[in-house]
């Protein structure tokens, strides 16, 4: 079964979750802030996805972070700071089981599982 990521109160995220559901698409919700976010699995996402995508750095989080750790993130930091904040990674992130797709677009989610 396919795992749509994300936080639950993000107008994205609602877009993403009414389509699938339209559309008839079984998944599981995985909230961050209440189901949390393992190492593993977020390092298996910077492998494929590379970190500088998964940061949104447009939200209120990013730019709430102190300005030396947004000056100087890279790799390693950047994966502390998704797992201290998973609010400040992109959304959603849709895992089919074959592959991840970050962001929300219709007419992606359409080619992908349409």
């Amino acid at each position: 079964m396919m795992i749509l990521y994300g936080i639950a109160s993000c107008d994205t995220m609602k877009k993403a979750r009414r389509w699938l559901g339209d559309h008839g698409v079984a998944y599981r919700f995985h909230d961050y802030r209440r189901d949390g976010l393992d190492e593993a699995r977020l390092r298996a996402w910077v492998a494929e996805l590379g970190w500088e995508a998964l940061i949104n750095r447009r939200g209120t989080t990013w730019r709430n972070l102190p300005p030396a750790v947004r000056d100087g993130i890279d790799q390693e930091s950047a994966i502390r700071v998704m797992l201290e904040h998973p609010a400040v990674i992109r959304r959603p992130l849709l895992d089919t089981g074959t592959a991840r797709l970050l962001g929300f677009s219709e007419s992606t989610y359409a080619e992908l599982l349409g």
